[in-house]
């Protein structure tokens, strides 16, 4: 059975917690990823996305450039070690709906992201019952104000 450790994406850019949302959108441009791993200090303290981004605070009216990353991000993040198995991880992505994971080694730091392309990419297994699982339609996970 294939290791995370096999499949994942290592040297992962980072951002800051105090970083603009307009800085974070332009990393992800530059680097051509979705999402970036929040940490301060070497310690993961969550993720924000393109969707965070463009969901959570243009819908809302908020200026990237006057935004941090830390207000919009996705704090308690779900993540998985490197030494678990991609089945392993799949069902975990699929039971919470999440396309994307950071990796931690056996010390608690970052080494990495799995991505469902990646295990879609680069394993031989079937990731079908996880895309079905992580594509399904779910409840909205903030009150939106009216």
């Amino acid at each position: 059975m294939p290791r995370i450790s096999e499949v994942m994406t290592r040297g992962v850019q980072v951002i800051g917690p105090n970083e603009s949302l307009q800085h974070a959108a332009q990393l992800m441009d530059e680097l051509n990823v979705g999402a970036l791993p929040v940490c301060d200090a070497g310690e993961l303290l969550g993720i924000i996305t393109d969707r965070d981004i463009t969901v959570r605070a243009t819908a809302i009216g908020l200026r990237a450039s006057d935004t941090a990353v830390c207000e919009i991000m996705t704090e308690q993040t779900r993540w998985c070690t490197e030494d678990q198995t991609t089945d392993e991880v799949m069902q975990q992505m699929g039971d919470v709906q999440i396309r994307r994971l950071p990796v931690m080694n056996a010390d608690h730091e970052l080494v990495g992201i799995v991505s469902l392309g990646d295990l879609a990419t680069r394993q031989s297994g079937h990731v079908d019952k996880a895309l079905r699982d992580i594509s399904q339609p779910s409840e909205p996970d903030r009150h939106v104000p009216a």
